[in-house]
């Protein structure tokens, strides 16, 4: 049975004039689409890294979440505008339209581009770089679907974003 959908990403990138870091991911799982705001999904890994990683406490609200990033001076959006997916998962995208970039790169000084797991920076190489023309560092993903990354090994290898 074919459950794709197509959709379009449904919020703003989160960056102002003083980010420095970049972090991508692929598109939007449905508990962020519900959320309206990245990293929804309670099983996510990805505020409680940052927050490790940064010293700070672990953002709840969005609001909280965009204040948090923009003080560490971290961008975050994701390379998918617009794809075919089945649910939230990544091994299901296709017919994928690419987040124009160049919003945030035209507007901020942002140093290094992380992606968010491997598929981020697949898509990213494929759909991005031709137009960015610059790298994409991997970090391992936040995503409860990577069981095999304990949170302090995610810490350790997230590490890098504060540098």
């Amino acid at each position: 049975m074919n459950n794709y959908q197509t959709l379009s990403h449904s919020f703003e990138p989160v960056f102002d004039g003083n980010s420095e870091v970049l972090i991508l991911g692929t598109f939007p799982s449905v508990k962020s689409r519900e959320n309206h705001f990245y990293y929804g999904h309670p099983q996510n890994r990805f505020w409680k890294v940052l927050a490790a990683v940064t010293g700070c406490a672990v953002p709840r609200t969005v609001e909280e979440k965009k204040e948090f990033l923009l003080g560490q001076h971290i961008a975050v959006w994701d390379v998918i505008a617009q794809c075919d997916i089945i649910g939230s998962s990544d091994s299901s995208i296709k017919n994928v339209v690419p987040a124009d970039l160049s919003v945030i790169l035209e507007r901020a000084p942002v140093r290094n581009i992380y992606g968010n797991g491997a598929k981020a920076c697949e898509l990213y190489r494929k759909y991005s770089y031709p137009q960015t023309e610059r790298e994409i560092i991997k970090l391992p993903s936040t995503s409860p679907a990577n069981a095999a990354w304990q949170m302090e090994r995610l810490v350790e290898a997230w590490g890098i974003v504060r540098n």
